[in-house]
């Protein structure tokens, strides 16, 4: 059974979504936006995370509807696999739907329940791609990260060795409250101080990426007015297990570089062409992995040429 529910974000929606997770893209910006060269959006645009968020929002809300919980403890499906590809931004006041396929179970190879996302901005569409729960990541699960030491004796905003940016960030429940509501999303649902409740999503961590990839680029020196660069796709691992542990306060050390299969170049060069980025959240002295995530940007003139070739071979 398909799922169709439609909802708007608003310019409020933006702000509170981007001022929790420190994203300072001048993509959301109301006013900023008018500064970069050849915008096509005529105005501020939600957040990629932002969206997401909302996606595994409506996810939990399909799991429970059909008694999903008891599937996914009895095989232990503690990792949490988001892969979305961005098909077209998405702008204040317009109409969502966000439409979740039945879910799917396979017990072999690899224990999977999996659901495929298809969301759509004004009837056209805007993402695509899947949530599935499994016993072990989908993404950068060989990682060897041994070699970091004691991640907060390092500073913050530092390049560290073997090519990664280190960007330091706090889990601040009035930060996650802020991006739950900025998703359109219950607050309630994960935080309560008289019943002494403190989950924190899934998806907000991961949010944090997206202020410490802006930082890595101001760092480099890129010209986020003359070279705009857009999320094209997400590729995110959560460990379900350790989010669970993850307490107020805590200091959560991201880690990012290019991916070994990229161009060499750097977020930071005007040139860039398309870009991935292989990223990590790591928290406590023992650095666990929250999560892992490839993240895929590409500059603005070529997703606008794209987009330009779809449209024209649709017609």
């Amino acid at each position: 059974m398909d799922q169709i529910k439609p909802n708007m974000f608003t310019q409020l929606h933006i702000d509170v979504a981007r001022n929790s997770t420190d994203d300072f893209n001048l993509f959301h910006d109301s006013r900023k936006w008018q500064k970069i060269r050849d915008n096509p959006f005529n105005g501020a645009i939600t957040l990629g995370f932002q969206l997401e968020s909302m996606i595994e929002g409506k996810i939990a809300e399909f799991r429970n509807w059909r008694n999903e919980e008891p599937l996914i403890s009895q095989y232990g499906l503690n990792f949490s696999n988001y892969q979305f590809n961005f098909a077209d931004a998405i702008k204040p006041d317009q109409l969502l739907e966000v439409e979740i396929k039945a879910s799917q179970f396979k017990a072999e190879p690899l224990p999977t329940l999996s659901n495929r996302v298809l969301v759509k901005s004004n009837n056209k569409l805007a993402l695509i791609g899947y949530k599935r729960e499994t016993t072990e990541p989908l993404y950068l699960g060989n990682a060897d990260l041994s070699w970091v030491g004691e991640l907060k004796y390092q500073a913050d905003r530092s390049f560290l060795d073997r090519g990664y940016f280190l960007k330091r960030k706090f889990m601040m429940t009035s930060n996650a409250k802020n991006f739950l509501c900025g998703s359109l999303r219950d607050q309630t649902l994960y935080f309560d101080e008289v019943e002494d409740k403190v989950i924190f999503p899934e998806i907000f961590p991961c949010a944090l990426l997206s202020s410490a990839l802006l930082e890595k680029a101001l760092k480099k020196g890129h010209d986020f007015e003359r070279n705009p660069m857009v999320y094209t796709a997400h590729k995110i691992c959560v460990d379900k297990c350790y989010l669970k542990q993850l307490k107020s306060n805590d200091a959560l050390h991201i880690l990012i570089r290019t991916a070994e299969n990229c161009a060499e170049h750097d977020f930071g060069e005007l040139n860039a062409t398309s870009l991935e980025f292989e990223c990590y959240g790591l928290f406590g002295d023992d650095n666990r992995i929250l999560f892992r995530a490839l993240i895929s940007l590409a500059p603005l003139a070529f997703v606008i040429k794209a987009i330009g070739a779809e449209n024209s071979a649709a017609v």
